[in-house]
């Protein structure tokens, strides 16, 4: 056990290191360029690879080559760099390819604001690639956190052969913190790969029961081919309307059927709540303050914090809905995460708390809310 200063971006290249990252590309972008500094520091030193690529797109398109030969890859941007790298996320979905993608959120649209901390990428980090497609995304609300967060991105990554994406945001990115790490007790895991590499067999055929399919890293003497288009077993383009029907609810399956493996969450007080504030990221710690004044109060007030954003914990809040009369959604921006809020939500009311103008949202401003809820 260890004890360092480290900021969040700094937390999230040691994390990736622990999980066996070996291979960086990508592009400087506020409020995320100490991610790609840091790995084009410390990656020679283990023997990984760092490349700055000359966009956004090749970036996360030289990930997805390293991944496919066999390397634990990342990218990392923020922003207009995260809407460049959409159309080749989805890429990676289709073909099934292991890869981080790190989202330090800033305030947009465009250009927008790049030192200013927002969470306006939500929806953009579920749906902001064409089709459908499968998508885990985690958000951290510390330092700690977000060094946790990245080796299991990493882990569902390769477990599920799909991309991950950490969302975190300029506030998280940027803070310092004093953290403990416990390396010893970490799981590190690796995608699954054939028990014997043969040339012709089919790399997307499945083992009875499983749903991700195990496919050897390029030149180990597999021969496949990768594609952006529906494929058959073998990799190669399809206009099959079974096929294709196949393999999009396979790839959907492979993450919904795996719900309470991947779904993370926290709750705080909300046994007996009465009100429960909704947050993640980097809202987090305004909204504990706000809890703990409104506890001494003797207001039973609690938090329900999705850490895993998509798969969203749906069934945890349907259940905690049932016995609380209203949830409060605290997030920086015109209102994303709330509208899930409000699609699950039956039993109760919701509220919502936004701020767009780049600055944080405040405990005062919360509890200002708070006491409107409590009349």
């Amino acid at each position: 056990m260890s004890k360092v200063l480290m900021q969040g971006n700094e937390a999230c290249v040691r994390g990736a290191l622990r999980a066996g990252m070996n291979f960086f590309a990508g592009y400087p972008i506020t409020p995320s360029t100490e991610i790609a500094e840091l790995s084009a520091s410390f990656l020679p030193k283990v023997g990984g690879k760092f490349i700055q690529m000359e966009d956004e797109i090749g970036g996360i398109a030289c990930a997805i080559g390293a991944s496919v030969a066999g390397s634990k890859a990342m990218t990392a941007t923020s922003g207009p760099g995260f809407s460049l790298k959409q159309e080749n996320l989805g890429y990676a979905c289709l073909a099934e390819i292991p890869l981080v993608v790190v989202d330090v959120q800033r305030a947009g649209p465009s250009t927008g604001m790049p030192t200013s901390p927002s969470q306006g990428d939500v929806m953009m980090a579920r749906w902001g690639t064409h089709g459908d497609h499968p998508i885990i995304v985690m958000s951290p609300s510390s330092v700690k956190e977000t060094y946790e967060l990245t080796i299991r991105c990493f882990n569902l990554a390769e477990k599920y052969r799909t991309p991950v994406i950490l969302l975190t945001d300029e506030i998280i990115g940027h803070l310092r913190e004093g953290v403990e790490i416990d390396d010893e007790n970490i799981e590190i895991i690796n995608r699954p790969v054939p028990e014997v590499i043969k040339a012709k067999d089919a790399p997307y055929k499945l083992k009875e029961g499983e749903l991700v399919p195990r496919m050897a890293a390029f030149g180990q003497g597999q021969r496949y081919n990768i594609t952006g288009l529906t494929h058959n077993e073998e990799g190669f383009p399809t206009n099959s309307h079974e096929i294709a029907d196949k393999l999009i609810r396979r790839l959907m399956q492979k993450i919904e059927a795996n719900y309470e493996d991947i779904v993370e969450y926290e709750m705080l007080d909300c046994e007996d709540a009465e009100v429960v504030l909704l947050c993640y990221g980097g809202t987090y710690r305004s909204c504990l303050e706000v809890q703990k004044q409104m506890r001494q109060e003797n207001k039973k007030v609690g938090i329900f914090r999705p850490i895993s954003i998509w798969p969203f914990p749906e069934k945890e809040l349907l259940a905690l809905c049932k016995k609380c009369k209203e949830i409060l959604v605290v997030e920086h921006n015109y209102g994303q995460l709330v509208l899930e809020v409000e699609r699950i939500v039956k039993d109760c009311n919701v509220s919502f708390l936004g701020k767009v103008d780049g600055g944080v949202i405040t405990p005062s401003e919360i509890k200002e809310k708070m006491e409107e809820i409590y009349g």
